[in-house]
């Protein structure tokens, strides 16, 4: 046996992801730092003057951190019960805050008790915002009502009771400062002008709305509920432009960048999506640990805060450029070292001694070689083989079945091992890279296992998945080769020779052929 040769593991080409500018600009971030809050982060807002200082809302807390701090820089903490939101004013010198108990508190950023207090709501408070003259605050909350707050006077102005729900989300608009958009439970989104006492418009998003965000311009709309997000032109009386509809779960929040190009949701699904703002497709997107609820950009895109339901608080800092080095590079050798003896001429009495480097054989070939076929498979079906490199798992099912062991190989597992055989088969049956071989391997182990159908729930979930999967590919691979022989057939009718041969009657009665071009 030691002449044994190790399996061949086949190299599959595999797509790479196209690089864009995108790609490099989402990407230039450096590994992000993770904050431990004291319970979810239901808001994160980013200060829009400089440092750009962050606040971060979770539990009955809100602390403000510095953009490369990991500690908080001041705390408040002055709430009855839990805090829900926070935004700062356009000068980054106040804080406005809602919390579950129905009150809306505003503080200055170089103190830490309120400046104002504003009562009126009698549920909590999930959305708050200045208006554009900066003296002005609009909040929502879960008793249905929009309410607009005069700051000097601490006085409430105007209540709008239009939605029939919670009242989850807000916005107000930066150059109006009459105008504020709310989002609700009861589907609709609402724009609202204070002098007119009503909305102005009202759309329909179709899905409890979860944040919504005016654009700069205050001509589109963003509103984020279920697994949508929608466009609307508010010059055309909310008119909807697209729906967007790339998360499996929930869409929890929206921000726009700095350059206003490009619009990121966060996702229940643990997912970041970019979208470009011209055509509204993905053009990014980031993962994540766990469910996204609140995200923020800071100035010029320097950093990204994502607020997870875990009470993570991830942060991204963008990679400085790469700074010149001030010392001199060591002098690297000479050229003439590394070349040195290549011209040696060998001589008679030489002796060449030839010292073959050692060749250590994988763990799977040495189960192979011992004739270990059931251990080799296993090895192969481990995750991090699977997940990582699985066209070594699908070569070694090849270099089984070439061997006539892979029945062997695969008959007699319990529960635990036919799960793993029929979760890689699942996973990677449908790409066209692994088909061959892995729709074999299936019709051997349902050939195996469908006598013993129905003694295991989860098993046979799976192999009813696995045997619709088969005969999918199977159906096909079939459309495929009559497609291809239709085209065959119509290629061949659409060929013309260069000459062809013309029979013709000559005076004589003879046949004459004639080469017509």
């Amino acid at each position: 046996m030691s002449g044994y040769k190790p399996a061949a593991i086949q190299t599959y080409p595999v797509l790479g992801e196209k690089i864009t500018q995108d790609t490099l600009y989402w990407n230039n971030y450096k590994t992000p730092v993770q904050i431990k809050e004291f319970g979810a982060v239901s808001k994160v807002d980013f200060s829009p003057q400089p440092p750009y200082n962050y606040a971060v809302t979770a539990s009955s807390r809100i602390h403000i951190y510095g953009r490369y701090s990991q500690e908080p820089i001041k705390t408040f903490s002055r709430f009855k019960d839990t805090a829900y939101c926070a935004t700062f004013r356009q000068d980054g010198k106040l804080l406005v805050a809602g919390s579950e108990d129905g009150g809306v508190q505003l503080f200055d950023i170089s103190g830490r008790a309120p400046l104002r207090q504003f009562e009126g709501h009698t549920k909590a408070v999930h959305t708050v915002d200045f208006t554009a003259d900066k003296y002005h605050v609009v909040s929502g909350a879960d008793d249905y009502t929009v309410k607009l707050w005069d700051i000097p006077n601490s006085k409430e102005i105007v209540t709008f009771k239009e939605h029939s729900d919670y009242v989850r989300c807000g916005c107000a608009s930066k150059l109006n400062p009459d105008l504020f958009v709310t989002g609700s439970y009861d589907h609709t989104v609402k724009m609202f002008d204070a002098r007119t006492n009503q909305s102005v418009i009202s759309v329909e998003h179709g899905q409890p709305v979860e944040s919504v965000l005016l654009f700069p311009s205050g001509g589109l709309l963003a509103s984020a509920g279920g697994r949508y997000v929608k466009i609307w032109d508010m010059l055309k009386g909310g008119q909807l432009l697209v729906s967007l509809k790339n998360h499996h779960k929930t869409v929890t929040c929206l921000y726009l960048s700095s350059s206003g190009q490009r619009l990121l949701s966060g996702s229940l699904d643990r997912k970041v999506k970019v979208y470009s703002t011209t055509s509204y497709k993905v053009v990014h997107s980031f993962d994540y640990a766990a469910s996204i609820l609140s995200l923020a950009l800071a100035h010029e895109d320097e950093t990204i805060v994502v607020g997870m339901t875990n009470g993570i608080l991830s942060v991204k800092h963008r990679k400085s450029e790469a700074k010149k080095d001030s010392f001199p590079k060591r002098r690297r050798p000479a050229y003439r070292t590394f070349i040195k003896g290549k011209s040696y001429m060998k001589q008679r009495d030489d002796i060449l001694i030839n010292r073959p480097s050692k060749k250590h054989l994988e763990l799977y070939d040495r189960d192979l070689k011992n004739f270990r076929v059931s251990k080799a498979l296993d090895r192969v079906l481990e995750p991090s083989c699977t997940i990582k490199t699985p066209e070594i798992t699908v070569s070694i099912i090849k270099e089984l079945n070439r061997r006539g062991v892979l029945a062997n190989a695969l008959a007699g597992r319990d529960e635990k091992e036919i799960s793993r055989v029929l979760n890689f088969l699942i996973r990677n049956l449908s790409q066209p890279r692994f088909a061959p071989v892995l729709i074999n391997a299936a019709e051997i182990i349902i050939d195996i296992y469908l006598p013993v159908i129905g003694q295991s729930p989860v098993v046979d979930k799976k192999f009813l998945l696995l045997q619709g999967l088969v005969e999918k590919e199977i159906d096909y691979q079939r459309e495929l080769l009559e497609t291809l022989g239709m085209m065959d057939m119509l290629f061949a009718t659409m060929t013309r020779k260069e000459s062809t041969s013309v029979l013709q009657h000559t005076s004589d009665g003879f046949l004459e052929n004639k080469m017509e071009s």
